[in-house]
């Protein structure tokens, strides 16, 4: 005979036993707003030539 499958609260048992238990939540009044400092490392700088950075791959 095939096994029945796990329950949802089974599943939510298991995950627990393999995860431990989430954190609290952060509030909206907790959170800021991420202001980037570093540039950007995908593209050369405007200085450069962009002939140079024009890699077939």
């Amino acid at each position: 005979m095939a096994e029945q499958p796990f329950t949802d609260d089974e599943y939510a048992f298991l995950r627990h036993v393999r995860f431990g238990e989430l954190p609290p939540s952060v509030r909206p009044e907790e959170r800021v707003e991420l202001t980037e400092t570093d540039p950007g490392r995908d593209r050369p700088d405007k200085a450069e030539d962009p002939i140079r950075w024009n890699v077939q791959g």
